[in-house]
């Protein structure tokens, strides 16, 4: 925002002198001060050095002990790549979703963990006669989908512990994992097999199979899923699930091959 420039009604202004703070941060060849800082967005000192420190303290901006200049801090880096990360498996992985759809029939999405609950991210539709109301952007809960239990299979035990005190284990169906250490047992499950199922554990009479997706350093970064109702995706005698369960495993892990991941023997 130029000095002089009228916000939106919708605005936040103190969101906004920020974000133009880091902006000019980012823009710099040379660290700032306060004083320069505030010459160039037409704001007071007082109130510039209140949005550095608030900033300095979530790690965007870092103020060097010496000069007492700010410049940008490794936070806005790691924000960056978890989002080129994001960018990176969508495109990567979307050549093996068409594929999986394909092959299954199924709605077929790719999801990553954000804010300890899961996002999808990319959406294939199959043949199927079923559509999946699924949506780009959609969040849900970590504990009762089979790509949340994909991802949470391969994260550190305090790391879950944290995600199910701060989201809870509400029950979407009768058939919802409500008890952590129920929960564990599970994940360590899921770990073992390779792949997470959620028989109408987040919705009724839908079901999905999931696989995770690692990056090049072996982190669990996204999980791909098949999705349809129960009677298409487990099939009378279970019949359909091998079938898919087969194929979602072999796509989770031609996408981490692609993103360089390389399975210890």
């Amino acid at each position: 925002m130029a000095k002089g420039e009228m916000l939106p009604e919708s605005a936040v202004q103190s969101v906004d002198r920020a974000l133009v703070i880091l902006e000019m941060l980012a823009n710099s060849r040379r660290s700032l001060s306060v004083t320069e800082i505030g010459r160039e967005v037409g704001l007071h000192k007082s109130t510039v050095y209140r949005l550095l420190s608030t900033m300095a303290r979530r790690g965007y901006v870092e103020q060097d002990p010496e000069t007492q200049r700010y410049k940008l801090g490794l936070k806005v880096l790691e924000v960056s790549n978890k989002l080129l990360g994001t960018l990176q498996v969508r495109t990567e992985a979307m050549p093996f979703l068409r594929e999986l759809a394909e092959a299954c029939g199924e709605a077929v999405h790719l999801a990553v963990l954000n804010d300890g609950e899961v996002v999808y991210v990319e959406k294939v539709e199959g043949a199927g006669v079923f559509p999946m109301y699924s949506q780009i952007g959609r969040r849900a809960p970590v504990h009762c989908t089979a790509v949340g239990k994909a991802i949470l299979a391969h994260l550190p035990e305090e790391e879950v512990r944290a995600i199910v005190a701060a989201r809870g284990l509400t029950p979407r169906t009768d058939k919802t994992v409500s008890d952590i250490e129920t929960l564990f047992a599970h994940l360590v499950q899921v770990r073992s097999l390779g792949y997470a199922v959620d028989q109408e554990e987040h919705e009724a009479g839908v079901a999905c199979v999931a696989a995770p997706v690692f990056d090049y350093r072996g982190r669990v970064i996204a999980a791909v899923s098949v999705s349809g109702t129960s009677a298409r995706v487990v099939g009378p005698e279970g019949e359909n699930l091998a079938v898919i369960v087969r194929r979602v495993k072999e796509a989770g892990e031609a996408i981490s091959r692609r993103l360089g991941y390389q399975k210890l023997v």
